[in-house]
């Protein structure tokens, strides 16, 4: 499966927690398509998607959220206690971006704070682009 594949790719660049989601905006859902820890994050349910700042960037933009501490992410993210709590300290979201500009969903990766440097991102951008059809595919 893609997930699995562009979740070993990214682990071997850091990322320690690792989940997909899509996006039905049409409902105003998100939905985890897959998960590295499926106790603390499982694949069923949904949530509501909110259209706070998160949304405008990732979302509206299709540009990555990249937060490199935890007062970074805290007021954008409702689970930010147990991110902390699993030791990791930085997050960036990436938009998985359709041909015709929309975002039909995200790669969610959280690593120890400081993790997500340019260099870093650079690399994990080339694993989404290089996977950027499949994962359109799956989602």
């Amino acid at each position: 499966m893609i997930f699995a594949t562009v979740h070993a790719d990214c682990a071997a660049l850091g990322t320690r927690l690792f989940t997909v989601t899509s996006h039905d905006l049409s409902a105003g859902l998100f939905r985890r398509a897959y998960t590295s820890h499926p106790v603390e994050y499982p694949t069923h349910g949904t949530k509501p998607l909110l259209r706070d700042a998160w949304y405008d960037l990732c979302i509206g933009r299709a540009q990555p959220f990249v937060a490199n501490t935890p007062e970074a992410f805290r007021d954008l993210f409702f689970d930010h206690a147990l991110i902390e709590s699993l030791g990791l300290g930085a997050a960036a979201n990436l938009p998985v971006v359709a041909d015709d500009g929309t975002v039909p969903g995200t790669l969610n990766l959280l690593a120890g704070a400081g993790h997500f440097t340019p260099e870093r991102l650079a690399a994990y951008d080339a694993v989404l682009r290089r996977h950027r059809a499949a994962l359109l595919g799956a989602m």
